[in-house]
């Protein structure tokens, strides 16, 4: 049974091919080098858990080499052969990346204990780059499924901004995915190998939220009985995702506003301040130009937050990649459930297809579920729905039928809008609205 991968470099073939033997009689595959040039040839074309190189080569210093090989494959050990060891050339050969050195001929006796140690430590650091993989493919930009337009507009938006350090502001209703779109950005950031801290800021009191924020000393408070860190901390070097920031007590947005802006915090029940450094990604499901009007947001941090802002849309909006989502969350239903995978009928799709989807892809999911397991046959059919969406025939496209009640306030407010030239004050004084009514008509109308 091969144990690993060891390659053997030395100019001496006599001394190399002694090492060679004695190495595969432990169970390792061995491959040789005579010199730099085809250790690297080697090493480009196999996979090599360690190396076992003399300082002095041919072409090249073995300290070199090692701070090449660490370079192009961090995830390889390099353990130095040296003719006379001392603590100098040691100390060089840690700091250009090698495992250990041991000194030729006084210590072979060493050598297999030591390319055990290293290849267990090049066997972990292996099992940690395939986790992080997986964990970046989980969260890629690949898993957001769809096809129309506007949502591969704003995946092409976060692709651009990911390997920045730019805040990202993420707006659109609830369910329409911010969450999936800020573990992507994280993700596929420098910032990758680090924490992607998240809070909801509704769902937490502004005590809590401060403390579960900046972290407070031992005493800051009742309850206070030792000292905890806050996310503030946890994030740094990383990612903090603040969910539903709108919902962020008024008191607390001025401190978070001053960590903005000066990367530095102050636990509670603390005196000193403490340095941070992560990327902010912020979403809301709220008009934040309507919050500031109102007084309910700070606009400092408004305008601090919105730096580079990507719009979800809703999924009525997205009526083409319906059909694509079902499919996709039935598969994953009936494994989950253990059933086999149902067909789905065109009707089934229809039906969703003409439902307003308040709750967009979250209630899609939802739904899918209880449809998987409801069903007692290997088909989807509507009954299999829930009785609202059965029954429903409106349009989801953001028409509206000349019937209805809404096409008339629409068209109504349209009117009005227009005569005022856009100026939204007079538009809501003509109407005899509040500001805020207007601004949440104008958005569920689409009107601009």
């Amino acid at each position: 049974m091969n144990k690993g991968t060891i390659l053997v470099i030395d100019d001496e073939d006599k001394l190399r091919s002694l090492f060679s033997r004695i190495i595969q009689m432990e169970g390792f595959e061995v491959l040789e080098a005579g010199d730099g040039k085809n250790a690297l040839k080697k090493l480009e074309q196999n996979d090599i858990d360690v190396v076992l190189c003399d300082v002095k080569l041919p072409d090249t210093n073995g300290l070199e080499l090692t701070a090449k090989i660490k370079n192009l494959y961090p995830h390889t050990e390099i353990v130095l052969l040296t003719a006379y060891g001392n603590i100098p050339d040691g100390v060089k050969a840690i700091k250009c990346g090698a495992f250990d050195y041991i000194t030729k001929g006084d210590d072979n006796d060493k050598i297999i204990p030591l390319l055990y140690r290293a290849l267990d430590k090049a066997l972990l650091q292996k099992r940690v780059r395939d986790l992080e993989g997986k964990v970046s493919e989980k969260y890629s930009f690949d898993t957001i499924l769809g096809k129309s337009k506007n949502i591969l507009d704003a995946i092409d938006l976060a692709k651009k901004v990911a390997p920045n350090d730019t805040t990202v502001f993420l707006t659109g209703e609830t369910g329409t995915g911010k969450e999936v779109f800020a573990e992507a950005i994280h993700y596929a950031s420098p910032r990758k190998n680090k924490p992607l801290v998240a809070l909801n800021c509704s769902a937490f009191s502004k005590e809590i939220i401060e403390s579960e924020l900046f972290g407070h000393k031992q005493g800051a408070f009742t309850g206070a009985t030792k000292d905890k860190k806050g996310l503030l901390e946890e994030a740094n070097g990383g990612t903090l995702f603040l969910d539903e920031i709108a919902e962020m007590p008024i008191e607390l947005q001025a401190k978070l506003l001053r960590v903005l802006e000066t990367s530095e915090f102050i636990k509670l029940g603390d005196t000193k301040t403490s340095k941070v450094n992560f990327r902010l990604i912020a979403a809301t499901n709220k008009d934040l130009n309507i919050e500031c009007e109102e007084k309910r947001f700070r606009s400092d941090l408004y305008y601090r937050l919105n730096v580079f802002e990507i719009h979800l849309p809703p999924l009525r909006e997205r009526i083409k990649d319906i059909k694509l989502l079902t499919t996709f969350f039935v598969t994953r239903f009936s494994a989950k459930t253990n059933k086999k995978t149902p067909a789905i009928i065109n009707e089934f799709i229809e039906k969703l297809e003409h439902y307003k989807w308040v709750g967009n892809i979250r209630e899609l999911r939802n739904i899918i579920e209880r449809s998987v397991i409801l069903a007692n046959s290997d088909t989807l059919t509507v009954d299999l729905l829930p009785p609202e969406i059965q029954h429903s025939t409106g349009a989801t496209n953001g028409t509206l039928s000349a019937f209805a009640l809404s096409s008339i306030e629409k068209l109504h407010i349209q009117k009005v809008y227009n005569y005022a030239k856009g100026n939204k004050a007079e538009t809501a004084r003509l109407l005899e609205i509040g500001i805020a009514t207007l601004y949440r008509k104008l958005e569920e109308f689409k009107i601009h």
